[in-house]
């Protein structure tokens, strides 16, 4: 009698367990129905990819270093002066001139902001590049102040940080060759990223080495003296060179053009306003601190040109000579 009572209760019970996990299995198909399988969602991220790297091949890349030298090219495109409509121009940062220069070599970039020693040193491995501006850069011979170095002569047996083939190697020489030391009496370190570099000096770990702006600036703050000044042996190395590869192609011929209108347009803009008024850009990509830019030399920019044969020539007897 119990079990008769019990049957109708455990089939209603099974029923609506039923009913409740069909309804949740059709829910789930149907959902599953609406949205785009993996598969589907795999060839959408591959077809993404491939789009984003089409335009990236068909851009204009520029490599650019956390220099003052650099400071038109930021400008230019933070503050939209590139012509978008003709030309699609991208920014590849990077902390070291080797590695921006590799990068160009390797295809990586089209152009990018470097010095006459180091073109021209690419240029004796057999890679085309050509120039199309020559820009404002400096560097300073810094020594420094815990290891009381006030003058050249007193490098002997001290490490000077530079990089290879590069216009602070040529002007480490220059140092060594005006105070009279042999060149085996003074080490030069090579310290690629200029980043590296500066904090080396300050946590006296080199003692001395040859900075370029801002970095210099935040050099002189501390109070490590400097010792020579490029700008005094009337050399100006720096340039913003393309590889000539892509040169003669009548589209980058387009996009080249786009980016030196740009930079012209920066360099008046800067001139006018001043470097402080592009504090935003340069706390952004050179990480520096009120006390530094409020202490920046005041720097006059020139539209692009070519670079100077005098400091052609200069690059070339020298690493003639290495």
């Amino acid at each position: 009698m119990c079990f008769n009572a019990g049957l109708p209760f455990f089939n209603r019970y099974n029923m609506k367990s039923i009913i409740r996990t069909t309804f949740i299995l059709l829910a789930s198909a149907a959902l599953a129905a609406c949205g785009p399988s993996y598969d589907e969602i795999k060839k959408q991220t591959q077809a993404e990819q491939q789009r984003l790297a089409r335009e990236d091949s068909m851009a204009l890349k520029v490599g650019v270093l956390p220099t003052l030298d650099c400071l038109p090219i930021y400008v230019a495109k933070e503050r939209q002066l590139f012509d978008t409509a003709k030309a699609d121009i991208r920014l590849r940062t990077y902390m070291s001139q080797i590695d921006c220069d590799e990068a160009l070599k390797r295809g990586r970039i089209e152009g990018n902001a470097t010095d006459i020693v180091r073109g021209q040193h690419m240029r004796k491995k057999g890679y085309d590049i050509e120039y199309v501006a020559a820009t404002n850069s400096y560097w300073q011979l810094i020594s420094n102040r815990m290891a009381r170095i006030r003058r050249i002569n007193q490098l002997s047996d001290k490490m000077v940080a530079m990089t290879r083939y590069s216009a602070t190697d040529l002007l480490a020489d220059l140092a060594v060759d005006s105070a009279r030391l042999k060149p085996e009496e003074v080490f030069k370190v090579q310290i690629n990223d200029v980043g590296i570099r500066l904090h080396m000096l300050l946590n006296n770990e080199m003692d001395a080495m040859l900075l370029t702006e801002p970095q210099a600036t935040t050099a002189r703050l501390y109070k490590n003296p400097v010792l020579m000044d490029s700008r005094k042996k009337d050399m100006h190395f720096g340039v913003i060179a393309f590889n000539g590869k892509v040169t003669g192609d009548k589209n980058r011929k387009i996009q080249i053009q786009t980016f030196i209108d740009g930079y012209n347009a920066a360099c008046d803009s800067i001139n006018k306003n001043g470097l402080k008024h592009y504090a935003d850009i340069l706390k952004k990509y050179y990480k520096i601190d009120d006390k530094t830019l409020n202490a920046l030399p005041k720097m006059r920019y020139e539209h692009a040109k070519a670079p100077r044969k005098q400091d052609i020539e200069t690059a070339d007897k020298w690493l003639k000579n290495k």
